[in-house]
């Protein structure tokens, strides 16, 4: 059976396809494909925060690397909807 390949960061939203490492590491050094290298590294997340700390880091990213504060705020708006956040 086929496991569903994710487009998006299941954590931050990022799509995957600009990871550098398409993708984050479990336990046993597998990849997993739900989470990117930057939010998950050898099977835990690197955020410990809530989700509305993980909008405001990633809208911070975001601004740094040139986007406007509105569209930081359109990309991480989705984030607690994302299968991390559900509870």
């Amino acid at each position: 059976m086929k496991t569903k390949t994710n487009k998006f960061c299941q954590s931050c939203g990022m799509p995957i396809k600009k990871d550098p490492k398409l993708g984050g590491t479990n336990s046993d050094g597998s990849k997993n494909d739900l989470y990117c290298s930057y939010c998950y590294q050898n099977g835990e997340f690197t955020f410990k925060g809530t989700v509305k700390e993980m909008q405001d880091f990633c809208k911070g990213k975001m601004v740094e690397q040139g986007s406007s504060k509105f569209l930081a705020w359109l990309f991480t708006r989705g984030i607690p909807r994302l299968e991390r956040w559900k509870s």
